[in-house]
């Protein structure tokens, strides 16, 4: 349920509906499909799943945190994959995390702010965003900013105080949260089914083979120590002489 080849099967559906689309062009329409990726944990994984549907003619809209331990988003080589996605036609946003902020005001600036830098760094505009796991208070004020679109605005979201698959809702929301399908699967009958669907797709859950929960984040810690180990090697070469023993030790090989 978790592999490329699942990822495929929902754009091939989302492709016959004839609707898909981004944000700003849902605004118009009376009708849409709107892919969107958070990506939470692994810049590698979205380049990767980006890939995916460029290799099907398909781009949707990749939001990254700038306030995030698992990776560097200004790093060379994250904004050098995240300008490669821009320029074949894949939509940057901000993931905006509210860090213990609840005041609405503050939250209004921040993301303001964060857009601005993402923006100045990546060398094009950044104008929509999304929330990293809203509380109730944030998705009920409906945050509309100037010439910037919010994923969760009601234009593209149904809030409502509690939901579950049958909640009759304007827009069917579909999400992958904690690898579990949340509210749906993004089938034929739910994405044909309704007018108006979004869905939430995590990149660092998907993978060629398509693991369970448990396999999946053995390969992405493997695949984050990688990462430290080059990065180490790369910037000195002081623990050179132990490269050896921590590859043959990894966490997980697979």
């Amino acid at each position: 349920m978790f592999s490329y080849e699942d990822y495929r099967e929902i754009i091939r559906i989302i492709k016959e509906s004839g609707r898909y689309c981004g944000y700003k062009a849902a605004l118009e329409r009376d009708s849409f499909v709107i892919m969107r990726h958070d990506v939470e944990y692994s810049v590698e994984r979205a380049y990767e799943l980006s890939k995916v549907e460029e290799s099907m003619d398909f781009t949707s809209n990749f939001f990254f945190q700038w306030t995030n331990n698992s990776y560097n988003l200004l790093s060379k080589k994250n904004t050098d994959m995240i300008r490669d996605m821009h320029e074949r036609g894949q939509n940057i946003g901000l993931h905006f995390a509210l860090n213990g902020m609840t005041d609405i005001q503050q939250i209004r600036l921040q993301i303001l702010k964060e857009m601005d830098i993402l923006s100045d760094m990546f060398g094009f505009t950044v104008d929509t965003f999304s929330i990293h796991r809203p509380s109730k208070d944030v998705l009920r004020e409906n945050i509309k900013l100037p010439e910037i679109l919010n994923a969760y605005q009601d234009e593209f979201f149904t809030f409502a105080e509690e939901i579950d698959e049958n909640t009759p809702v304007g827009v069917k929301y579909m999400s992958d949260a904690n690898h579990i399908w949340r509210y749906g699967y993004p089938d034929r009958d739910n994405i044909l089914g309704h007018d108006k669907v979004q869905i939430l797709v995590h990149p660092f859950g998907w993978t060629k083979k398509g693991y369970d929960n448990f396999e999946n984040y053995k390969t992405l810690v493997h695949e984050k120590e990688t990462e430290l180990i080059d990065s180490i090697d790369r910037e000195c070469k002081d623990f050179g002489e132990y490269r050896e023993y921590f590859d043959a030790n990894a966490i997980y090989t697979p």
